[in-house]
């Protein structure tokens, strides 16, 4: 990583070149560290970059064991698709019971469908994951008909709430996490989101 600025409010930026398609980044905001691999060859791969700046971070910004708000780990996947964003959604994935004979309103086309569930894995609700859909389709490309090719996003992120345990580090804590957000997408959502996306892409 060689390309180093700073925006507003403080926040600091150290990235790769993106023309390759596959970059990593990481930032220190005031409150927020963050670290990202685009297009990684495997997820450990992110995974070890992510662990060094958790290494890195108690001493090089006097971060303590207390610091931690909350700690996350996001999987994001992005397909490219020319058309209404949020049909392709409904389509693919389709809509509760109670929603769908929305759908047989006369002429009406769905213009927003961005479906988000949240879970906790433990009673105190310490351990979070949410899926969530962006959609970039808006009213004026349903009204024209033209559709920019443009990402229609699926994030999944795994997060874990408070201050470290004792005896915890925030590699270890990290590494507990990234395996229940490993599991859950390989589990649950490639199966039942991603693949239903990318099949209705295919056939339209």
């Amino acid at each position: 990583m060689r390309n180093f600025y700073g925006r507003e409010r403080g926040e600091f930026v150290l990235e790769e070149d993106k023309e390759r398609g596959s970059y990593r980044w990481a930032s220190v905001e005031p409150r927020r560290v963050c670290s990202g691999f685009v297009n990684p060859d495997s997820p450990q791969d992110a995974f070890k970059q992510h662990e060094l700046a958790l290494e890195l971070a108690p001493y090089a910004l006097s971060v303590s064991p207390l610091d931690c708000e909350s700690l996350n780990i996001m999987y994001g996947f992005d397909f490219m698709y020319r058309g209404n964003h949020s049909e392709l959604l409904v389509e693919a994935l389709g809509l509760p019971p109670a929603l769908e004979r929305m759908l047989e309103v006369p002429g009406a086309t769905v213009l927003g469908c961005e479906p988000a569930l949240q879970l906790a894995l433990d009673e105190d609700c310490r351990t979070q994951c949410r899926l969530s859909f962006e959609a970039r389709t808006a009213a004026y490309h349903v009204r024209t008909g033209e559709f920019p090719e443009e990402q229609l996003s699926v994030y999944f992120t795994a997060r874990r709430y408070g201050s470290l345990d004792p005896g915890e580090t925030y590699v270890s804590a990290l590494q507990r996490l990234a395996a229940i957000c490993t599991e859950l997408v390989d589990s649950y959502v490639v199966e039942n989101v991603l693949k239903p996306l990318q099949q209705a892409i295919a056939i339209r």
